[in-house]
């Protein structure tokens, strides 16, 4: 049991016998007799579907243990992600709504955290900055200035913006969050 105040996002809770993942928290103290209040976005890990609340900062909530698996993608199909534990070989099926909009760049033999609460999958996390490799991009263009960007094409499609000198087959380092090109990836010695 934690109270509303102490809610952090990436928590599970159990309120009014629904099971509820935390993406956002944030702890507003009263002031005088005013109490405290935890403005709250959860994700109803039932039907998928968001919800904001405000609830007292003293109110008990029940937690649900999160448990993080690293597992190793396999394929995607119409709606589902197949991801497998490396040492047991099991299967686990992951709905595609769960893994975000970054399902686009998921890869064969990739490894991500998958977080279960119950024994069922509930999010993919993927990482903050990703190696991607450029498999198509026009030639830079010495008309324009240096810093001026063009389109590039990776592997799985997702097209990205990148710097005139980047080109097909080069690695870049990718800003998942953004979607934004870093910067190039260092290239280790064979």
């Amino acid at each position: 049991m934690v109270t509303a105040s102490q809610l952090r996002a990436c928590m599970a809770i159990k309120f009014e016998h629904q099971d509820y993942k935390v993406v956002a928290a944030e702890y507003h103290p009263g002031q005088g007799k005013m109490g405290g209040v935890a403005h709250v976005r959860l994700r109803n890990l039932g039907t998928g579907t968001f919800w904001e609340h405000s609830f007292r900062a003293e109110l008990k909530l029940e937690t649900l243990p999160v448990e993080k698996q690293e597992l190793e993608f396999l394929y995607a199909d119409s709606d589902r992600c197949v991801f497998m534990n490396p040492e047991t070989y099991d299967q686990t099926e992951v709905a595609l709504e769960l893994a975000g909009p970054q399902v686009s760049l998921l890869e064969p033999g990739m490894h991500l955290s998958v977080e279960f609460v119950e024994g069922r999958p509930v999010s993919v996390l993927f990482p903050l900055v990703l190696e991607v490799k450029i498999a198509d991009t026009a030639p830079a263009s010495h008309q324009q200035a240096d810093s001026a960007y063009k389109p590039a094409q990776l592997g799985n499609g997702v097209e990205v913006m990148v710097p005139q000198f980047v080109k097909a087959g080069d690695v870049i380092r990718l800003d998942l969050e953004t979607m934004k090109y870093m910067d190039r990836a260092k290239t280790r010695n064979a």
